[in-house]
């Protein structure tokens, strides 16, 4: 599979769609989700143009995974939900439920989040 580059968050990476920032850093983006599905909702990205996780691993440096790694930490840090905990979930692929073609994770606190999979 091909990187769509005018997918949605390619399209928030450059400025076309503005988004409301939780974090940034020269390898990630992190930022609320439009349609939170928890009471706290926010979407963890990469800065590269990646696809999935697997894309990712094969494609990305170490600085960018480490990076992207510690970038989720910090979302929930500036959340305030690390304490407490939270839940980070990426779909992958069309089983996985993925709708946008770039890698991203979902983080999701402030309450408590329930069963993994129903």
């Amino acid at each position: 599979m091909t990187y769509d580059k005018n997918n949605i968050f390619a399209k928030i990476l450059r400025g076309e769609i503005p988004c409301k920032k939780i974090y940034e850093s020269k390898y990630v983006l992190a930022f609320y989700d439009i349609n939170p599905q928890k009471k706290i909702h926010a979407l963890v990205i990469p800065k590269g143009e990646y696809i999935d996780l697997e894309h990712f691993n094969q494609n990305a440096s170490d600085v960018e995974i480490i990076e992207f790694s510690k970038g989720i930490s910090e979302v929930a840090k500036k959340l305030k939900i690390s304490g407490n905990g939270y839940r980070v979930l990426s779909n992958i692929g069309i089983d996985g439920g993925q709708e946008v073609p770039h890698l991203h994770y979902h983080v999701f606190g402030g309450e408590k989040i329930g069963k993994m999979v129903s």
